[in-house]
């Protein structure tokens, strides 16, 4: 991509009413722009990000066996009312047209259930698990922090079915093991825990993975040794570790990045969702769900790995590999000839062939859009017949012969 085609532009003025750094990070640096409180657009920079976390998150719910589908966000008052969720779910948006009522979709039990009881009716027919990538809708009443929480997300929910209660223990661990993986591959593992939480319908208690920020709403007691937390929601004044026992005292304010839910027979129940085992007898299917809300994980990993420049993109979600950066124009040819070679090795590069611009304001866009790695060719380099190579969460910089630079970049 040339970067003088690009139709956004960065911003040197902090955006009015965003006091996360998060938000503010991503509107200046041209990733989303806010329409409403709590309702942002992702702009071209913003929407590479978004597939390639979608992509990274897709192909572990595969691997752990998940099949995907995509259900409507419309649904039927009716079958809110199956779950008693369509006048005690205070976050639901509601529809109505002449005597047909909806609620927007702010989770989707009240869909999938009916959905699988049509296929579902021996054990032999389980386990199994589908998910789904899509646009979720909640009344959010305090909307804040900017992709942190909103009130229209994208969320990635899984479901899983099954016969018996050591199957679906069984397949939580492996969605648990799952989630660690996402976290370490964006580089927030360090600063994320595994925690204790309120929510859960077997013992009224859930797990949930939380990242240590500043700009999180909420508060957890942290075991280091363990690397698990407590939430305060299912605290009391002293708060032991769930694994070694040890009493729990410091407390970080964080945000929520994953959770997962032992749902067991309640929304089975309220659906008739049963099958026959293998005694011949009837019971009812036993369900987990599994929750990553993709903006607010973007918003956590800003809010961890930038710096006091801008972003520092992990480089699995990086928008682009290569920032390209032409420091004058005379040497735009050379610079043009990179650009075109780095695209025939299908490399992803946002060249920066602006010429209304300083190298200074160069540089910093750079820096604050965060691209994993710049090259820079400048009179200076060309003397040497090399470009400047940087990586973005590093400041030494190294000359590499342009003659190497395809087999130093694909390498």
């Amino acid at each position: 991509m040339l970067q003088s085609e690009l139709f956004t532009r960065t911003s040197k003025t902090l955006p009015k009413d965003e006091r996360s750094k998060s938000a503010q990070l991503l509107i200046r640096a041209g990733f989303i722009d806010k329409l409403a409180s709590g309702v942002y657009t992702f702009l071209p920079l913003g929407f590479l990000v978004l597939n390639k976390l979608e992509k990274l998150i897709s192909d572990e719910m595969e691997r752990v066996s998940g099949q995907r589908v995509i259900m409507p966000a419309l649904i039927p008052k009716d079958n809110w009312q199956e779950t008693k969720r369509w006048d005690n779910f205070d976050a639901l948006f509601k529809l109505k047209e002449e005597n047909v009522e909806y609620g927007l979709g702010a989770t989707h039990e009240e869909v999938v259930v009916p959905l699988v009881k049509k296929y579902v009716s021996s054990y032999k027919d389980l386990p199994f698990s589908v998910f789904q990538i899509q646009n979720k809708f909640r009344n959010e009443k305090r909307a804040k922090s900017g992709i942190l929480r909103t009130r229209e997300f994208l969320m990635k929910d899984l479901y899983s079915f099954h016969a018996t209660e050591k199957d679906l223990d069984s397949y939580y661990e492996k969605v648990k093991g799952s989630y660690l993986k996402i976290f370490r591959d964006l580089g927030i593992s360090k600063d994320t825990y595994f925690t204790l939480a309120s929510g859960g319908t077997f013992s009224g208690l859930s797990h949930e993975f939380q990242t240590i920020t500043e700009a999180g709403e909420d508060e957890i007691f942290i075991c280091n040794k363990c690397k698990v937390a407590v939430n305060s929601d299912v605290a009391s004044k002293r708060v032991k570790c769930f694994k070694c026992g040890k009493v729990l005292k410091e407390v970080k304010k964080s945000i929520e990045v994953g959770n997962i839910f032992k749902l067991g027979d309640k929304y089975s129940k309220a659906f008739g969702l049963e099958f026959v085992d293998s005694k011949g007898e009837k019971r009812n299917v036993l369900m987990g769900t599994y929750g990553i809300g993709l903006p607010r994980l973007i918003g956590a990993v800003v809010e961890v790995l930038s710096d006091e420049n801008g972003i520092v993109w992990p480089d699995l979600i990086s928008p682009f590999s290569y920032h390209l950066i032409q420091i004058e124009n005379k040497v735009k040819k050379e610079a043009l000839k990179i650009y075109r070679t780095l695209q025939k090795l299908n490399l992803e590069v946002i060249y920066d062939d602006r010429i209304d611009k300083s190298p200074g304001e160069k540089f910093t866009d750079c820096d604050l859009i965060g691209v994993s790695t710049r090259i820079v060719v400048s009179k200076k380099t060309l003397a040497k017949n090399s470009v400047e190579l940087k990586l973005r969460r590093e400041k030494k910089k190294r000359l590499v012969k342009i003659k190497d630079l395809s087999r130093v970049l694909t390498k």
